[in-house]
């Protein structure tokens, strides 16, 4: 579903989530695994296996696979549940960002307007 309007901050595309059961008991048991892994990786550090040089390569595959178990179910979810919204941005060019107006592209002199400052701030009524 797209829209028409072109003005800052319409959605300029929508399409809603796929939301399908496989994903989400695909994300349910991904998320018991993830437990179990958690569950190994405390019971790992609790008794100690860090002090032997395999038990600490167990632990660090642990964390890995916690680590990559996860990611795969943030990767589902976002895919399978979270909308895809384009929304209508301003363009902007390159030197915009940095200044203000298109003829201060080159810059201004620190000393341009300096002494009107001067004159301004030591007697604040010069131009009334």
């Amino acid at each position: 579903m797209s829209s028409s309007g072109s003005t800052y901050g319409d959605i300029h595309r929508y399409e809603p989530a796929r939301e399908s059961t496989a994903a989400a008991i695909a994300i349910v048991l991904l998320t018991v695994v993830e437990v179990v892994f958690v569950g190994l990786f405390a019971f790992g550090l609790v008794s100690g296996w860090g002090g032997d040089e395999l038990g600490n390569m167990y632990l660090g595959a642990a964390l890995a696979v916690v680590f990559v178990d996860l990611a795969f179910i943030l990767m589902l979810y976002r895919k399978e549940f979270l909308p895809d919204v384009m929304i209508v941005k301003k363009r902007r060019r390159k030197w915009e960002d940095l200044y203000i107006r298109e003829e201060q592209q080159t810059g201004t002199s620190a000393t341009d307007g300096a002494w009107d400052s001067v004159k301004r701030a030591v007697y604040p009524y010069y131009k009334r």
